[in-house]
Formats: structure tokens, sequence, C-alpha cells
């Protein structure tokens, strides 16, 4: 009598067990996710550190040949009697970085009008990574340029594609320190003692003339001057720092810090008004607002101050979570938080303001 077979049933994964799996994969991409963008953020923000820290040895580089801080333009002012070039020009060849420095054809002026043409063409379409913080590049086509429009700056090269222009631009700005980057340019504002006064006993200047780091006093005429530059950029004067001038020591003073293109229509890399930023604003203050979306047109000197054309621009500001990096006059790079104390930053700012802080301030 033949043998009956017992029946297999081969169960499969029922509905409800399916939608489980896919809702656990969910949870396991959610948790794992912000640990993966938070791997890529540490690994930009590690090449930040590095591109600041070659940015210093080429400033010190510079220092043993010439026993100069390099000047923050090479002869500029309005007048366009020099070049116009800015500060990183002057260090490429400390940067290991002599072809391209001997692409640039320091006799023509940069910021002339009708731009210098076919003169900077070699060295304009150049993306210089080096001056160029990876975790940002927003706003930028491609990396490292804007196109020319609501940038608000002037010299710019018509590309192969004519329809467009392009200037490029940099993520690294050297300190103007704690001059005045708004007041007294535009109406007062939250942050700058309004100049010609003296602040209330006990509260601290600040914002010192000249502004941006010249030392022009407005509204009073040229041929008074009696403003000084505190940190290390100086757009228009010509003035220059020595490591001596240093007072404040050079482990406590900031020399260049992050800037954000996209926020600030002075940005360029090789034109002398976009080489600089000071510590009077406060750290990673947004100015994210286009031409058409300021409060009163967004032209220059707009007191909006989150519009991109106001003087608020002229703050450092990065886009790594929490704050912004450094590079000090010794060479060396921090981090400072966006929580820092402002009376402490615009310290940090002055090269030989006399104040004393402690590097556990910061």
């Amino acid at each position: 009598m033949p043998r009956l077979r017992r029946a297999v049933m081969h169960r499969g994964f029922t509905l409800i067990e399916l939608l489980v799996v896919i809702a656990i994969i969910a949870v396991l991409i959610a948790l794992l996710l912000p640990a993966v963008q938070a791997a890529r953020e540490a690994a930009r923000r590690t090449q930040c550190i590095n591109n600041l820290k070659q940015i210093g040895l080429g400033v010190h580089n510079y220092i043993s040949s010439n026993e100069l801080f390099p000047p923050s333009a090479v002869k500029g002012g309005w007048t366009f009697l020099g070049n116009g070039f800015t500060w990183r020009a002057s260090i490429l060849p400390q940067m290991e970085l002599g072809p391209q420095y001997n692409s640039i054809n320091f006799s023509i002026q940069l910021n002339a009008p009708g731009g210098a043409g076919p003169a900077m063409l070699t060295v304009w379409y150049l993306n210089l990574n080096v001056f160029l913080c990876p975790s940002d590049g927003q706003g930028q086509t491609p990396t490292g340029y804007v196109p020319y429009g609501d940038t608000g700056t002037y010299s710019v090269i018509t590309p192969p594609d004519t329809n467009r222009n392009y200037v490029p631009v940099s993520n690294y700005m050297m300190s103007f320190g704690d001059n005045y980057a708004i007041g007294p340019l535009s109406a007062n504002n939250p942050w700058e003692t309004p100049s010609g006064t003296t602040p209330p006993i006990g509260t601290p200047q600040i914002g010192f003339n000249g502004y941006w780091g010249r030392n022009f006093t407005w509204p009073t005429p040229d041929s008074t001057r009696t403003g000084s530059m505190r940190g290390f950029a100086d757009y228009y004067d010509g003035q220059t720092a020595s490591m001596a001038s240093v007072t404040d020591g050079t482990s406590n003073t900031i020399l260049c810090g992050e800037s954000l293109p996209l926020e600030d229509p002075n940005n360029e890399m090789w034109g002398f008004t976009g080489g600089a930023s000071g510590v009077t604003i406060p750290l990673n203050w947004k100015t994210n607002k286009l031409k058409t979306q300021c409060t009163d047109g967004g032209n220059y000197g707009s007191v909006d101050w989150n519009c991109r054309f106001s003087y608020a621009a002229r703050g450092f500001k990065s886009r790594h979570p929490g704050g912004v990096n450094f590079l000090f006059a010794d060479g060396s790079v921090k981090f400072l938080k966006n929580s820092i104390n402002r009376v402490t930053y615009a310290a940090l700012g002055s090269r030989n303001g006399g104040e004393v802080t402690s590097a556990d301030a910061y």
C-alpha cells in the first residue's frame, strides 16, 4: 500500500512582515544618514583647516622674504593708480603656485573700467581650490565662480560663453580687525559704537576709525585721516603690518577667516575690494537676501542688515555647523563658535589694541 506523502507548505512573507522590514530599514537609514553627513562635513572642515594652514605658510614665507605681512591690496584705490590686485595674488609664489603667479600681468589695472580683458584670462579661469572651502559652493556655477549680475562686483571678464560673465571668488578673507565695517559708512547699526561717540561707562568700544582698515575717517575730509589699520587689511591706503606690530600676540590675533561669496557682493578672488572682512559684525551673521529681496531695494549701504548689499556683509561666516575657521597670525587655525562673546571676538581682531584675552575665553 503506497505511503501518503505529507504536503510540504512553503510559507512566504506576509504583507505586514514586508512592511515591518521596510520600516526597520527606513529607521536604520534615518539613524545612519546624519552620521554619514556629519562624517562628510568633518572631512570638509578638515580640508578647510588645511587650506587655511597652507595660506598661513604662504603668508609666513612672504614675511621671511619681505619682513612684512602681505598688503591687503597692491596699490588699490578708487583712482586706479595701481593694479588693484589683492593679497592672494602676492603670496602665490610662497604657496608653490609660481606658474599661476607668473600668468598674472601686474602692469595692468585689474579694476579699471571695462576690466582687464584678455590679459587676465589665463589666471581668471584658474580654479585654485586652496582658496575655496569645500563646505560651500552655493551660488557658484561652476565652483569658484559666481555669475555677474546680482553680485554687485564690477571687474568682470567675458568667458567663452559670451552670453554670461563670471567673477572668480574666494572663501578666505584677510582681517581688517575691529575697524568699522558699517559705521560711519551707513546708518547706525545694532553692533558698532557710532562714530564720534563715546560708549557709556563700562561698555566697551566696538568699532574704530577708519572703516575697512583704511585711515580715512568719514565724513571728515581725506586730509584728516585720523583712522588706523587695527588688523592686517587696508584695501585703499597701502598700510602694512610687521610681525613686531602684533603686540597683542600672534596667537591671539586673527589674520584670516572664512567668508561666503553668495552673501557678499564685494567678494572677488583678485580684486582689491574683495580681500577683507572684519570682526565688528557678529560671527556668522546672515546677509543672504538678494537684491530683489532687500526691503530698501538692495543698493550699497542698505540698512536692511540681512541684505547682501548692506555693509553687514563684511563679516566672517561659514557653512560649518556652529562656527567659523580662523587663521591666526602665528599660523595656527582655530574654530571660533557662534556663541563667542562679542567683546572677546573684537579683541581677537586687533593686533595692537592692548586687550588681554586668554585662550579659554574662546
